[in-house]
């Protein structure tokens, strides 16, 4: 069947959460108008590590809306006979701070380096006039710093919280800050450092063939351990068998990016 849902409809794979609509731009501005929650977005990679650190699964598993960002969870979607489009995180991300410039929205970027956050604020500004930037925190605060910056972020309760520390770390950051938050909370990886200009995303046609990944490998040849998880996610899918999750360890303390 194909996902034209208004409101979004819960599937699984591989034992985890995804969410399926057919707008998931308007998806996320009804959970910011029913009181906020964290915004997740699944590909093959996260959805392996969540199988085997139980914190990043539990922080999927608990998240509002999860949308599928990766051609993984797309086709292992479509093998049950679900039809949906890839959402990818950082065309979601891009729109919500255009409808945050024109709907009065008060936006927190929270990750990466200084440098990156200097460039994508006044990069920001320019794109998006109005835009109102009402908090900058990057990802690499000395430890004993992040309770007084999480309190500040807290207090100001703003309607779009952007955070770019990595996975796990954002997801599961997200999910233990966000309780009782009335705003939007949302991992973007690495849509930061591809704002700013630091790095380039994928060509179009890439995108098109469902090879954005190699790209990424091209770029950053360290990945290719991380790169593992595709093959392995792949057979888990075929196969019907996934790993199964690991338990959760009790939380331990925060580190840098």
């Amino acid at each position: 069947m194909a996902a034209d849902f208004t409101v979004p409809q819960r599937c699984q794979v591989l034992g985890l959460p995804v969410d399926v609509c057919s707008n998931v731009l308007a998806a996320a501005i009804a959970l910011k108008a029913s009181g906020g929650g964290q915004l997740v977005t699944l590909n093959a990679e996260m959805t392996m590590a969540a199988l085997s650190e139980a914190a990043l699964g539990a922080a999927i598993r608990a998240a509002e809306l999860i949308i599928p960002d990766g051609a993984g969870v797309v086709w292992a979607l479509r093998r049950q006979g679900i039809r949906v489009k890839r959402s990818p995180g950082i065309e979601l991300a891009d729109k919500l701070l255009a409808h945050s410039a024109t709907n009065g929205w008060r936006v927190a970027l929270v990750g990466s380096s200084a440098a990156v956050l200097d460039l994508l604020n006044k990069q920001l500004s320019q794109k998006y006039p109005g835009l109102q930037l009402v908090l900058t925190i990057h990802g690499y605060q000395p430890v004993d710093l992040w309770p007084q910056l999480e309190q500040q972020i807290l207090q100001m309760q703003p309607d779009l919280v952007l955070v770019a520390l990595g996975i796990p770390r954002q997801e599961t950051w997200i999910q233990r800050l966000h309780q009782g938050q009335p705003g939007l909370w949302m991992g973007v990886g690495g849509s930061f450092d591809v704002w700013s200009g630091q790095k380039k995303r994928a060509p179009n046609w890439m995108g098109t063939l469902q090879i954005e990944w190699l790209y990424r490998l091209i770029q950053e040849p360290s990945r290719w351990r991380r790169m593992l998880a595709l093959p392995q996610f792949a057979f888990a899918v075929l196969s019907g068998n996934p790993p199964k999750p690991a338990k959760q360890k009790q939380a331990a303390g925060k580190t840098k990016e």
